[in-house]
């Protein structure tokens, strides 16, 4: 039988192929930038041959590393899924998820049945406290944020593209005092998301009133909450076109018929290491294709 080059060394390969650094490589690897390069130039000097275009700061596959990374890629991603299967108890695959609450109640629980369908072996432990991109690696394997971009040292897969509506009480829509105009919002509260607290003065330049105040801003953490402090006529809330379409809550209209393209998406997000656990790439694809599905609907 042939000789294979050490193990190390062919994950220590891949893992710079797919980040382009040896120092973010490094750190997945919990090794010294040093102890991972001396591991890529023993593979180079295994192959005879150089597998990437070195510049400063960052590391780039030439012809001979990218055939490599395509040719033993799917064998590395199933080895890992071979030890994953014979490590887990009772074949269960769990996946710890970083998720806001009221993404997880309207985009992700009513399809929940159609993922145990179709695997059963996954499970998920749903964590909805903050700064989950923070805690990646440290308490959670993947997290689902809002946000305008992710760190390019993560893993990142834009789920959608948004539009930002007002979002009000009917009671506010009609009647005296009714808020009619963009205007009115000078004498009124709006709501905002922590994560998104852009979103207010992007509506307002979009309609070419920047600068306007409102009578106050109230943040929330939780976009439920502010959805109820809607309905209940205590201001106008500012959130994205389909958390008003899910919620579908009879109390509540949109004000404006105004399109504001919004700022912030929602995004898949985990450390690029943590793409080599099945559960994580299981969810991931399972995810992003429901959202590709969603997004063909709503273009139809």
């Amino acid at each position: 039988m042939r000789r294979l080059p050490p193990l190390t060394a062919i994950e220590a390969f891949v893992q710079v192929a797919r980040l382009g650094s040896i120092k973010i490589a490094a750190e997945e690897l919990a090794l010294s930038s040093p102890a991972l390069s001396r591991r890529i130039q023993a593979l180079e000097r295994f192959l005879g041959r150089a597998l990437f275009d070195r510049a400063p700061g960052a590391m780039r596959l030439n012809g001979d590393g990218e055939k490599l990374l395509d040719a033993i890629a799917p064998h590395i991603n199933g080895l890992t899924d071979a030890i994953e299967d014979l490590t887990t108890e009772g074949n269960v695959l769990r996946l710890r998820l970083g998720v806001l609450p009221l993404f997880a109640s309207q985009q992700i629980f009513p399809h929940l049945a159609e993922l145990r369908a179709l695997h059963p072996e996954l499970h998920l432990d749903i964590d909805t406290g903050g700064h989950a991109l923070a805690r990646l690696g440290d308490g959670l394997d993947a997290a689902i944020v809002l946000a305008r971009d992710i760190d390019p040292a993560l893993y990142a897969c834009r789920l959608d593209r948004n539009r930002v509506l007002a979002i009000a009480a009917k009671s506010l829509a009609k009647g005296p005092g009714a808020i009619t105009r963009p205007a009115d919002l000078a004498r009124t509260t709006v709501f905002l998301h922590r994560d998104m607290p852009e979103t207010f003065e992007a509506f307002c330049q979009a309609l070419g009133i920047a600068g306007l105040e409102p009578l106050a801003i109230d943040h929330f953490d939780s976009g439920q909450l502010i959805l109820e402090a809607a309905a209940q006529g205590l201001g106008v809330a500012f959130m994205h076109e389909s958390h008003f379409e899910n919620a579908h809550d009879d109390r509540l209209v949109r004000l404006f018929d105004v399109q504001v393209d919004s700022p912030y998406s929602y995004w898949f997000a985990c450390r690029p290491r943590a793409l080599e656990s099945r559960a994580v790439r299981l969810f991931r694809d399972w995810l992003t294709a429901l959202f590709t599905t969603a997004g063909e609907r709503a273009a139809a």
